[in-house]
């Protein structure tokens, strides 16, 4: 049976798509940008926008019954290089001990204030085999 999950993001509902969906023990996580979605704002600052993205992510991936250590792969897209030390701190803070498959493109996003976008695929017990 599969799940879909959603964040409360006005997007999912605009754009058609659900934050993370679960078939089996796979997790996957749609692409997760950095707002608040309490407040509906964006930081300015990209490691912030790097954390809230991570954070919605750590919430999906819990109510899917899974973790960050089950992250088996990760895709990262970011919109100027110029912003990849923040990032990339951020990034070895939360995956240093996890060192999933890891993709990082250079892209434009569909906003101009978004600068990093996430999205993981995680196989539920993954982190604890």
């Amino acid at each position: 049976m599969v799940q879909r999950i959603s964040s409360g993001s006005p997007f999912e509902t605009r754009i058609g798509y659900s934050r993370a969906v679960v078939d089996r023990e796979m997790v996957y996580v749609s692409g997760t940008t950095g707002y608040d979605y309490a407040r509906m704002e964006m930081p300015e600052d990209v490691a912030d926008q790097t954390r809230n993205a991570l954070a919605t992510i750590v919430n999906a991936l819990r109510e899917a019954g899974s973790s960050l250590k089950d992250v088996l792969r990760v895709h990262y897209y970011i919109t100027d290089m110029a912003d990849y030390d923040a990032i990339v701190g951020v990034l070895g803070e939360t995956f240093s001990g996890i060192r999933p498959a890891a993709t990082m493109i250079v892209c434009g996003l569909t906003a101009p204030e978004m600068k990093v976008e996430i999205e993981v695929t995680a196989r539920i017990g993954a982190g604890s085999s």
